[in-house]
This record gives C-alpha cells, structure tokens and sequence, in this order.
C-alpha cells in the first residue's frame, strides 16, 4: 500500500498502518486494501501479519532528493518488492553479500522503475512517474508542455492523471499495453510498432547509464526483471547499451509473491525483526 516513506524490510500490520491507508494514503491505489484485508484475518486468528518492502520504501542519499524547485522533493515510488528481491537474489547467485555489492534493477513492467543499491539500499532510483515511458506510463515529459496540455481545457485532474499513468506509453501509441503483441505486429511488418518500442528500451538503458553515475561507475551487475524482461528481443536491446557498465543479469517476471512469502519467513524464523508502524497524521 501507499504509506509514508518508510525503511526497507518487514513491517508489522497494526491499526495505526489500516488507518494510515484508509485515511491518508500518499496515493489512490488497490493495494492499499491489502494491509487491512490481512490485518482483519490476523485478528481473526491471534496471528501475526507483516508487509514487506512497500512502494514507498525510501532510502535515497539527500543530494537524491533536489528538483530544483524548493516546493517540491523527488519521492521514492516503485516497484521495490521484486526489485530488491532480485537484487538479493543476483548477490547470492554471485557468491556475495547483498550489502557488499553494488547493483542496478530495472523492473519493467506495466510500470517501471529503475533503482541502485548500495551498501544493502537504496541510494538513488528512477521512477516511473520521472524516467522511461512504459506499456501504460508516460514517464518523464517536457514541463512547458504538460503545463499546456493541463490548461488546454481537454481534461480534469482526475482525467489527466489517468491519462499520464493509465493510458500512454506503449498504449498511446500503439493501442495495446501488451509486449507481445508489439512483438508480433513487428514480425508482421509494423513499421512504427518496432520504433516505439525500440524507443522504451532506450529510455531504460538511459537511465540505468543516468544511475551508474550516482555511484561512479562502480557497479557490480545491471538486474532486469519484471514482466518484459521474458523477452529476449527487449533485452537484448538493453544490453547492447549498458554491458559497458557491469554484467547483465535477466529474472524475467513479476516474482513478488514468493518475495512477500519469503520476508514473512525472515521474520518468523527470527532471522530479521519486523519494524513497528506509527501513523503521522
């Protein structure tokens, strides 16, 4: 769900977080029914419930935080569950600590998001609100321009808000939010269809190169993930572009049930203590 910044790593469900998300989430978001559907259960049945590794996990460095207008601070949203699971994953499948090694992920899916971690966190990230456009995402745009299209008349705040994360991207301009499908009107000869999503891969490999610089190029592995990362046409793509930078590793798919499971596990086998939750409001 869509709570305040919070660390990365278990939180225990508890009143104060089911009222955070019903009364002041930083978002509108189905998610935010997961912590009190649990929390419900759990109270039902005296036993413990936790959520892991939310959207808003914020860990960034605070020259992360500068937009360049004093009113406004860059936010830490993403697809953090699986991304710092695969990151993990990447370390021990390398023979390392996860805190020892420094890491780029890119989990690219309906939305994406491109984080570093450092030293076992998050230091810096590209949102999907900020970086590459994505199947239904625009992404960064030019200001002057959405200052424009905002006043133009056309649309509410509701309506261009829905426009900007639900209905772009790949969808705007392909009519389909459906990698596959791209792929398949590429190999029938869909000229633009090929240039649009050759243009999303460019985006991402962009910003993964736009993070290597946070940590001086001192990166140890690139992770793709997330649902289009089962292609091997769009990573290829990235490859070509970043392998300068470190090795490119590929988890293709979502992967954040076994990553919620997994934390729970942590927690209840004493290997990792769970955080405890205070609303600010």
């Amino acid at each position: 769900g869509l709570l305040p910044p919070v660390p990365a790593g278990a939180i225990r469900i508890n009143q104060d977080m089911c009222d955070q998300l019903r009364l002041h989430p930083v978002n509108e978001h189905a998610s935010n029914l997961g912590a009190p559907i649990a929390f419900s259960i759990a109270e039902e049945n005296g036993i413990p419930a936790f959520i892991y590794d939310p959207v808003t996990v914020d860990e960034m460095i605070p020259l992360a935080k500068y937009t360049g207008i004093p009113e406004m601070r860059r936010r830490s949203l993403g697809h953090n569950l699986n991304m710092r699971a695969m990151a993990h994953r990447c370390a021990a499948d390398n023979g390392r600590n996860f805190e020892d090694m420094t890491i780029i992920t890119a989990h690219m899916g309906g939305g994406t998001t491109i984080g570093v971690y450092q030293g076992g966190k998050i230091i810096d990230i590209v949102t999907d609100e900020e970086g590459p456009f994505s199947p239904e995402r625009a992404g960064g745009l030019p200001t002057p321009q959405v200052i424009d299209l905002a006043y133009s008349g056309e649309y509410d705040i509701r309506a261009l808000k829905k426009k900007l994360k639900n209905s772009s991207g790949l969808q705007a301009y392909l009519g389909t939010k459906d990698a596959r499908t791209v792929e398949k009107r590429m190999a029938e000869g869909y000229k633009n269809a090929g240039e649009v999503y050759q243009a999303m891969a460019y985006q991402i490999s962009k910003a993964i190169g736009e993070l290597a610089t946070v940590v001086k190029g001192r990166v140890d592995a690139i992770v793709l993930t997330g649902g289009i990362a089962h292609s091997d046409l769009f990573t290829g793509w990235i490859r070509e572009r970043v392998s300068f930078i470190a090795p490119v590793v590929i988890y293709p798919g979502e992967n954040e049930m076994d990553a919620l499971a997994s934390g729970a596990l942590r927690v209840l086998r004493g290997e990792e203590d769970a955080m405890k939750f205070e609303k600010n409001f």
